[in-house]
């Protein structure tokens, strides 16, 4: 059985490397002129890093990434509303989304990978099974979902970076009226950052202004930053179905979410170790993963709504204050809910179940 996978990003590689691993021929089709991730931090989750220990990648994940084992979150002028300490947290860590694209790259043989491969749709693809990881514009969905919502703006903007250093700083989300902010330390003292504010789409607006009145390093992270990635946070709604004949939606293409649960990636990776677990079978992929993506999908627009979307002065007081009474036991089930995921047991090697339909 033959696989093709249209998008060399975080999705479409974990998806390669988990159907090379139950015995399926791959190759991957990358519109661009070369393999590589743009952005700055990700939280690899304890549901993510279950996916790489499948993949046979964590450990070389955990050399690269820094283990965060307590962090939390924090008021603008940086109380902590919710400190965590390292209960439940030994799984995480913080990676570049560039270093966690070179662990997957290097999992699979140069020869399978295609560089400036234009797809125009699944028809021209000589291939048992499609994947479709080719994002939230994804042109696959387009074609074999025509009659499915496209993505829509979710109301904020965003910018990332990663500041030079050197830093010494627990992982933590801001939360402020109308804005949020996020720290990913990395192990060599760099610092990825995040800052996000409410706002029309492609405003112009300046995040050194926006978010000079916060906490120490905020201001400084930002400023010190040559490179910021600026980007006008889109979803997708949801899907009445990740499948259609031989193809099979992945990671953005099938459910790109706000980010506000930091499950985005931690997702794809799901989406391609289900994948591969099933065999192929994409009736089975379908029932797997659109309740359990949706379901993260919906939790993250609510956290949205009480995080970044939250301006009123009061409103942000008692949110606020709810937080910093929430009991500890409380705060680690809200964090395992999301991350309380396990590899299908129903492995199959290619040709035992390899029902695509």
């Amino acid at each position: 059985m033959k696989a093709i996978v249209v998008g060399g990003g975080i999705g479409g590689l974990a998806a390669a490397v988990s159907l090379r691993r139950v015995g399926w021929e791959v190759e991957v089709h990358e519109r661009a002129a070369s393999f590589g991730e743009i952005g700055a931090g990700v939280g690899v989750m304890p549901n993510a890093m279950r996916a790489l220990e499948w993949m046979g990648l964590d450990d070389e994940a955990r050399r690269l990434g820094t283990p965060r084992v307590s962090g939390g979150i924090r008021a603008v002028d940086g109380r902590w509303l919710v400190h965590m300490p390292d209960v439940g947290q030994e799984k995480v860590i913080a990676m570049h989304r560039a270093d966690l694209h070179g662990v997957l790259l290097r999992a699979l043989p140069s020869e399978i990978l295609f560089n400036d491969a234009e797809v125009s749709g699944a028809d021209d693809l000589d291939a048992d099974l499609v994947v479709a990881a080719d994002g939230i514009n994804s042109r696959l969905r387009a074609e074999v979902l025509p009659d499915a919502p496209g993505p829509v703006y979710a109301g904020a903007t965003a910018w990332r970076g990663v500041a030079p250093g050197p830093y010494d700083l627990p992982i933590s989300q801001t939360l402020g009226p109308g804005g949020e902010a996020g720290i990913l330390p990395l192990g060599d003292g760099r610092v990825c950052w995040y800052v996000a504010a409410v706002a029309p789409a492609q405003a112009d607006l300046d995040p050194v202004e926006l978010f000079a009145g916060w906490h120490d390093p905020l201001p400084s992270l930002v400023a010190s930053t040559a490179d910021v990635i600026r980007h006008d946070i889109y979803q997708l709604p949801l899907l009445p179905t990740f499948v259609k004949g031989r193809v099979a939606l992945l990671g953005d293409a099938a459910h790109a979410m706000t980010p506000y649960l930091g499950q985005g990636a931690c997702m794809a990776l799901e989406d391609a170790v289900t994948l591969a677990a099933v065999g192929g079978d994409l009736t089975r992929y379908d029932a797997l993963r659109r309740p359990r993506t949706q379901s993260v999908w919906k939790g993250s627009r609510i956290a949205g709504r009480f995080g970044i979307e939250m301006r009123s002065p009061i409103a942000v007081t008692l949110r606020n204050l709810a937080l910093r009474m929430m009991p500890l036991s409380a705060g680690i089930r809200g964090m395992t809910r999301f991350s309380a995921w396990e590899v299908p047991t129903e492995v199959h090697s290619n040709g035992s179940n390899s029902a695509v339909s």
